[in-house]
């Protein structure tokens, strides 16, 4: 089952303290960024943050769970994103702990194989 586009909205509502929160849909779920780094998935309508120590510590004792199967275990919070300021904070921190993206290469075209000369 798909998210929903209004809990994405109201994720990220939740989350603008913590910088610019944007989003982009994925394989019919979503990708939370934060300041230009992937922070947390949506699938299912369920919020799956990338673990890190400062999360941990943050959280106290997370649950962890796959957001997808074959995928590696995230943070699930299960409803404690309805507290905007506990939230913002985490992803904050998230954020903040996250390496920034590498930056784009520019696809370039292979130059054609040259031709001998003819003498």
């Amino acid at each position: 089952m798909a998210s929903d586009p209004e809990f994405i909205d109201f994720l990220a509502d939740q989350m603008a303290e913590a910088g610019e929160i944007t989003y982009k849909k994925m394989f019919g779920e979503y990708a939370l960024y934060c300041n230009g780094k992937v922070v947390a998935l949506v699938c299912d309508n369920q919020l799956f943050v990338k673990p890190t120590e400062g999360g941990r510590a943050h959280i106290g004792a997370p649950v962890e769970a796959p957001p997808y199967p074959g995928a590696k275990n995230s943070f699930w919070i299960e409803d404690a994103f309805e507290d905007r300021e506990w939230i913002g904070a985490l992803i904050r921190i998230t954020a903040r702990a996250l390496p920034d993206p590498k930056p784009k290469q520019k696809k370039t075209r292979a130059a054609p194989p040259r031709r001998p000369r003819r003498k």
